[in-house]
């Protein structure tokens, strides 16, 4: 790793995305500075649902379980008549990544988890109170100007010049990372704004998620841990935000849904306007954004602040990778390439929930009143919307990712990868990414690939830092035929084997993120590796490594 500058990546903003982003860099030994404008974190009404891969996420840095103690785990979401009458729910069955599918959670204390992580690294520091004026892009790094400020945002103090490799601008919608790119932020945001409330000694205690579809008072209803209920209510088009927001019309508002006796604790409260907008690239140079300063949706699915955790996860490792000058600006350009689509997919989704929950003409409510419980009768329909089949999953067709023929959305390339419990040699049962670490992982059904890896697939390997993992039948032995400097692994409950029977390969290549970047056979590893090694711009092998003879001859270069 390379020492001529201060830092290796500079993180402008401490929210849940730059806190993520900067705790995968702590694991992977980069040297981080996260600069906030703000005296501490933010602690207001936010985001409130947490999906799996999310969680996953987490994992992968050793905090989920911390994270955990502040969710709620496989919460439903219930879309309500005006009835009280439940016209389909969204429950998703499983844990395919090892996580709940649905979580719901309180945003402040999942950000002061992530925070307190940051101190387990020595490389990583956090400066608060700090904004960023500007920057300059040199040669080989970026000069970032970073003002002091007091405690209502104003200058205060000497400017202080930070150098570092990158800089990623986390710093949400009005990100002004992205307004001194000069990048549009294109989309629209909603006239309608939303007041959300958040009560102490939840008067009601039910552990779910209600969207009530009322044409006069539409309103959602949140579960949230330690005794916390949410109330989302729509603010009529005209009011005054100032006047909505006060005491007495928020008593009037919940005298609307909870009985006359009940009184309500309210622990804060605020009006929020729903965007939704992208940038048209999340790099230029040296600067990349992440996060709301990326892209805003609509609440409705609670994606915001799950894409900008896989906007975090995405970007580390290939930030790592750069720093340590493993990888060229190949591997930097395919951040963007396989972010924004996701992103746009995740902002189309939100804005047409949006529009079923609180159409904003009165015929559009009429056809939806009549038309959805029409619709919600197909068992097809329940089960397509009940198990989330609709949530876009990341699919990349190009990018960190090498397809066999045409990228296939059916395929599994380009995807997450399932994460089983698995069995160790003692016994033990264990999480696959847990086994794998924050790193590249091999994984083989039932025999090791050695007798297939070339020495220049080797240095690939070495590159990647990947473990070899073998997974087999429990009812074979887990001693025999170890691969080097690798794991093996029993297939507790039959789940891998099912992936693999769906594979057109017995060998994946998994990425940091746990998306498969290839699946192929034994044999055509080795070009596997070098297609990939060309998509990431990885440092070729010294002459004459991989003309070595080998024991197998590779086939022709996988596409």
């Amino acid at each position: 790793m390379t020492q001529d500058t201060e830092w290796d990546v500079v993180i402008a903003g401490a929210g849940p995305t730059g806190l993520t982003l900067a705790n995968h860099l702590g694991v992977l030994g980069i040297r981080t500075l996260v600069v906030e404008v703000l005296p501490q974190i933010i602690d207001y009404p936010r985001g409130v649902g947490m999906d799996d891969e999310t969680l996953r996420s987490f994992q992968a840095v050793g905090l989920a379980d911390k994270v955990s103690k502040h969710t709620v785990p496989d919460q439903i979401m219930s879309f309500v008549d005006r009835r009280g009458k439940t016209l389909i729910a969204i429950n998703p069955p499983g844990q395919p990544y090892g996580w709940p599918r649905r979580n719901g959670f309180i945003q402040p204390l999942v950000d002061k988890v992530l925070l307190e992580g940051l101190a387990r690294f020595p490389h990583v520091t956090v400066l608060m109170q700090h904004r960023i004026e500007g920057f300059t892009e040199q040669e080989n790094h970026i000069r970032i100007d970073a003002q002091p400020v007091d405690q209502n945002g104003g200058s205060e103090g000497t400017c202080r010049t930070l150098s570092a490799r990158y800089l990623v601008g986390c710093d949400g919608g009005r990100s002004p990372v992205r307004g001194r790119l000069g990048l549009p932020f294109d989309g629209k945001s909603e006239s309608t704004r939303w007041l959300v409330i958040d009560l102490a000694d939840d008067p009601i205690g039910t552990p779910n998620v209600a969207l009530v579809l009322n044409d006069d008072f539409p309103y959602v209803e949140i579960a949230l841990p330690h005794g916390i209920r949410r109330f989302e209510f729509m603010v009529p088009e005209g009011a005054d935000e100032a006047e909505y927001a006060k005491p007495a019309r928020i008593k009037e508002l919940l005298a609307r849904v909870l009985p006359a006796h009940v009184q309500a604790r309210v622990i804060r409260h605020r009006v929020y306007m729903h965007h939704a907008r992208i940038a048209p690239d999340f790099r230029k140079g040296r600067v990349f954004l992440a996060g709301d300063a990326a892209h805003l949706m609509p609440v409705w699915q609670g994606q915001g602040f799950n894409t900008g955790i896989r906007d975090a996860t995405n970007l580390a490792w290939k930030l790592a990778l750069s720093v340590r000058k493993v990888a060229d600006d190949r591997l930097l350009d395919t951040y963007t390439q396989e972010r924004h689509a996701h992103a746009g997919a995740m902002i189309d989704l939100s804005v047409l929930v949006g529009r079923i929950f609180a159409p904003s003409h009165r015929l559009l409510r009429m056809a939806r009143n009549f038309l959805a419980p029409l619709l919600f009768r197909s068992a097809g329909v329940r089960r397509y919307i009940g198990e989330m089949r609709f949530k876009p999953m990341p699919f990349f067709k190009a990018g960190v990712v090498v397809h066999r023929g045409a990228p296939d959305p059916k395929g599994l390339s380009g995807k997450m990868l399932v994460q089983p419990w698995l069995t160790d040699n003692s016994g033990q049962a264990r999480r696959l990414d847990d086994v794998i670490g924050l790193r590249f992982g091999l994984i083989s059904w039932s025999v090791g690939v050695d007798a297939w890896i070339t020495p220049g697939s080797r240095h690939i390997l070495n590159q990647l830092n990947a473990l070899p993992v073998v997974v087999r039948p429990p009812c074979q032995d887990l001693t025999r035929a170890v691969p080097e400097d690798g794991a093996v692994l029993a297939d507790r409950d039959g789940s891998f084997k099912r992936w693999f029977d769906a594979a057109a390969g017995a060998v994946i290549i998994l990425r940091p993120d746990r998306i498969v970047a290839a699946v192929c056979h034994p044999w055509e590893l080795d070009a596997t590796l070098n297609t990939l090694a060309t998509h990431m711009g990885l440092a070729p092998a010294k002459a004459g490594m991989a003309a070595v003879p080998q024991r197998h001859a590779p086939c022709a270069e996988a596409a």
